[in-house]
């Protein structure tokens, strides 16, 4: 069974209470046990962590070349501006993939959320598909490990 994290980032932990309209009503916890069961039922176990600081985000993407076959990372706001993670990935991609995801389209949303500085060090970027583009991660990890 493959070994897959899902790592989010700040604010992420408001979902489903925050901008409901964007993110959708259902609280991360309850998409993370909905994950835990796909992931089982595809041949996966995956894990979580949710963090709304870089260091400890940082932290845990060194850590994952040592506990994870791959990583599904929603870096939030931090997806836009944190170089600092995007270092981190890249120091470790090379032993552990990572895919890029969102619940929104951020190529749709304001200007600022259109930049990924996290992209070119993942395998491939997923976004608009609310919940399922975690789902849509999982499958790509599972494809390519």
């Amino acid at each position: 069974m493959k070994k897959i994290l899902v790592l989010n980032g700040p604010n992420l932990n408001m979902t489903g209470i925050r901008k409901k309209s964007v993110y959708g009503g259902e609280t991360l916890k309850q998409i993370n046990d909905e994950l835990k069961l796909y992931g089982k039922a595809h041949g996966a176990k995956v894990s979580f962590f949710q963090s709304n600081h870089e260091g400890d985000i940082i932290d845990v993407i060194h850590e994952s070349r040592d506990e994870f076959d791959g990583v599904v990372i929603n870096a939030g706001a931090y997806t836009h501006y944190s170089y600092a993670i995007r270092d981190a990935i890249e120091a470790v991609q090379e032993f552990t993939p990572f895919v890029e995801v969102h619940m929104s389209d951020i190529h749709k949303r304001e200007d600022f959320r259109k930049i990924s500085v996290i992209t070119d060090v993942c395998v491939k970027q997923i976004c608009g598909y609310g919940k399922d583009s975690y789902k849509m991660g999982i499958d790509l990890l599972m494809e390519i490990l």
